[in-house]
């Protein structure tokens, strides 16, 4: 035991001063929440910088309760443990006072929380992408979903937590992805488009590791490293075998739309994986009209690039959100532009589900209500499991 200590816990609804806590769990983290990751002093009462010049470890504050995913957690449960910053909003309250809104989670789902206490302190150690070990109690609003009542709140340090379990990936390996990508890119027959997809996305193209390392969104699916590259990568792989069934599209045309159809996202999000956001860019000009710029200096860049093909595979892009209140400038006036449209509605909503069923509890086979379905998620597999 550290013996006995008063510090300042924060809550949802206003911070209180609890005297003699004596775990040495708690007390660690109480410690590290006035003076940041490590405490202030050693038990010998040496700062921690001074005990790692001098060769020595100092004490790990074993979690007050095992460490469980987000979709894990029940209402009313006490946690203790690692989560990763996704958003942070200071805002500011009826009484004229400032407080913090978090938004927290692991690769299994997301959690809010408020803090109303010590806002400027806590809110520079919970910037997007940030690890904090979070204390306090889960539980689940009918109105506002989940949420957590802190009582402590610090900075993390690298034993407590495993990378993987805070950040998502994609269930396909990314060699495999990108060895489906180069073989699809070699079924193109026009000389032009191949030029223009090599230039973009060939293994030496400037853009290529952007490409192969952005997210495909922020929230709502693939929103993790590698998912543009698997969004887009699906997307044209059905646009290719739907375009054998249908009649009157130019097959290379929606191939080379749906790869390229999504490509402003590199300029209009963040490129840390940690902390998906929207760039300056993003938020003043838009995807769609990013991409239709930088597939536009490309077209401009090839030599002899027929112009009736450019303005094909521009519309494709512009067109590609299906209707101008969800952001295109204009609707889809093609063959291959509304297939293109059609399939990535398709693999958003698809990839929706994917979302929802990692974020499922043990057992479950309901998720609750998801904005971009418009309802719940019934996984029937996982009922006959």
């Amino acid at each position: 035991m550290y013996g006995s200590a008063t510090f300042t816990i924060v809550t949802s609804s206003r911070s209180m001063k609890v005297a003699t806590q004596t775990a040495t769990s708690v007390h660690h983290l109480a410690m590290c929440r006035r003076y940041g990751p490590g405490g202030g002093r050693d038990r010998d009462g040496s700062s921690s910088a001074h005990a790692q010049r001098a060769g020595r470890s100092r004490p790990n504050a074993a979690l007050a309760f095992g460490a469980m995913f987000v979709r894990e957690l029940t209402d009313g449960q006490e946690i203790d443990q690692v989560l990763l910053v996704r958003e942070r909003e200071v805002r500011s309250g009826h009484d004229g006072g400032e407080y913090l809104r978090l938004t927290l989670g692991d690769r299994t789902g997301t959690l809010t929380a408020m803090v109303w206490e010590d806002v400027g302190e806590l809110s520079a150690c919970c910037a997007p992408g940030a690890r904090v070990r979070v204390a306090g109690r889960y539980g689940v609003h009918q109105r506002y979903g989940a949420q957590v009542a802190i009582r402590l709140l610090r900075s993390a340090e690298p034993h407590e937590y495993e990378p993987a379990d805070l950040l998502d990936g994609p269930p396909r390996a990314l060699h495999r992805m990108e060895a489906d990508l180069r073989e699809l890119v070699a079924t193109v027959q026009d000389p032009h488009l191949r030029a223009l997809l090599d230039g973009i996305l060939g293994p030496g193209a400037p853009t290529w590791e952007a490409y192969r390392d952005a997210p495909a969104a922020k929230r709502y699916h693939q929103a993790y490293r590698h998912g543009l590259l698997e969004h887009c990568l699906g997307v044209a792989q059905a646009v290719s075998a739907i375009s054998a069934t249908f009649g009157g599209i130019d097959r290379d045309v929606a191939v080379t739309g749906a790869l390229l159809h999504d490509i402003g996202k590199l300029d209009a999000y963040t490129s840390d994986p940690l902390a998906i956001d929207m760039t300056d860019l993003g938020k003043l000009q838009g995807e769609i009209p990013l991409g239709y710029y930088r597939v536009r200096r490309n077209i401009e860049e090839l030599p002899g690039f027929p112009p009736e093909l450019a303005v094909a595979v521009l519309h494709i892009i512009l067109s590609h959100h299906g209707q101008l209140e969800h952001g295109s400038p204009v609707t889809p006036c093609t063959r291959e532009a509304t297939l293109v449209h059609m399939i990535d509605n398709l693999g958003g909503r698809l990839g929706s589900f994917d979302r929802l069923e990692k974020e499922l509890a043990e057992g479950a086979t309901w998720s609750g209500y998801d904005r971009v379905l418009g309802g719940g998620a019934w996984f029937a597999a996982r009922q006959a499991a």
